[in-house]
């Protein structure tokens, strides 16, 4: 992607003017992002989606004034009536289902793909909406159907009402309003608040973003390391303590036991990439409920092209890929690398390819993170 050049989907800024102004620091609303839009998804796809096992759905609905969420799957009958005001039907990771909505998410990698996310639907009835609420994230508020108007405003106090089951703030204090319309898109920071309600029937695409919590990266980059330890260490080193003494207070630590513990983290972040590896591998880590059908065995590669559902990556080192990793170099890196931005190669991609390259590009055909293609 060329970062200076203008687009359309930013309101004529570059995404490098994007980036630099607006991300994480102020809001962006965009007429016409994306001119004559008309969502790939269908309202009774989307219900249908809802009823799947495995695809994370919700239903929020403001009926006598109180609040309601449920969650999914929905059979068709579980949901209100079309002509029932104020409901919502949220259904996440629309992206892993449909190639049309992954082919639009691909329109805002110029932020980093481990920080994009995926793109939920939401399908609201008139009035519907899910309260005034801020999100921990970056978001893009994409109107596909329908209208719906927004209410924002950058909010000092973030104390939520605790009387609902919905993250709805205590006290809205909205600073501007806009209605969307097909087409027009709104960008929000993190904790920017905001309230939608849907006018008539409408449909808004959110397209979310990736912010790992520091503590429960830290805890899944310590069990990958461990578990490369224990992979690694043939000749294990155990605790001595020739030199231990008898002890009045046998439930105290011993300070030697604490060192040996302290010692034993440092020489695993001391291995050389070992950190590198544990976070692509993390990062690249499919969701729980995603799954790959394995390709046809044998296929002849002309081209290749990633699966929808992979999660493809690269360090300086490494390729990462659905949680793998692999050492790269030379030719073969630049292929993969190219692979990992473009999420596709071409025959004349592949024939500089060498025997070993292509051999783990058949096996990620075979084990469907990746499909054969005529490019």
């Amino acid at each position: 992607m060329d970062i200076q050049q203008p687009l359309s989907l930013l309101g004529g800024l570059t995404p490098a003017q994007f980036m630099r102004r607006h991300w994480q620091k102020k809001p962006l609303l965009v007429r016409q992002a994306i001119a004559q839009f008309k969502p790939s998804v269908l309202r009774s796809e989307l219900f249908a989606l809802a009823a799947q096992e495995g695809v994370e759905s919700r239903l929020v609905q403001f009926a006598n004034g109180a609040w309601k969420l449920r969650h999914g799957p929905f059979t068709r009958r579980a949901l209100p009536s079309l002509q029932q005001p104020e409901w919502t039907l949220l259904v996440q990771g629309v992206d892993l289902h449909d190639d049309a909505v992954h082919a639009l998410m691909q329109q805002f990698r110029f932020v980093p793909e481990a920080r994009l996310d995926d793109l939920m639907i939401s399908y609201a009835t008139d009035g519907g909406g899910v309260g005034p609420h801020f999100d921990s994230y970056d978001v893009f508020l994409l109107q596909a159907h329908g209208r719906r108007r927004w209410r924002i405003g950058r909010q000092k106090d973030l104390a939520l009402r605790d009387d609902i089951p919905l993250k709805v703030l205590a006290q809205f204090e909205p600073e501007e309003e806009f209605v969307l319309e097909p087409g027009d898109m709104l960008y929000l920071p993190p904790r920017y608040a905001h309230d939608g309600i849907a006018e008539g029937e409408c449909m808004t695409y959110s397209i979310g973003f990736r912010a790992p919590a520091r503590a429960e990266l830290a805890q899944e980059l310590l069990v990958r390391l461990a578990e490369d330890a224990a992979d690694a260490d043939d000749n294990p080193v155990l605790y001595r303590d020739a030199r231990q003494e008898a002890v009045a207070q046998p439930a105290a630590i011993p300070e030697g036991l604490r060192d040996f513990a302290r010692e034993a983290l440092r020489r695993a972040l001391a291995e050389p990439l070992v950190l590198e590896q544990a976070l692509g591998e993390c990062l690249t880590e499919p969701k729980p409920s995603v799954w790959f059908e394995p390709g046809p065995a044998g296929v002849m590669l002309e081209g290749v092209r990633l699966d929808r559902r992979s999660r493809m990556m690269y360090d300086a080192h490494h390729v990462f890929i659905n949680g793998e990793s692999y050492r790269a170099a030379g030719r073969d890196a630049t292929l993969m690398r190219r692979l990992a931005d473009e999420r596709q190669l071409s025959a004349r991609d592949l024939a500089r390819a060498s025997d070993d390259a292509l051999e783990l590009l058949s096996s990620w055909c075979d084990a469907g993170w990746a499909h054969a293609w005529a490019g």
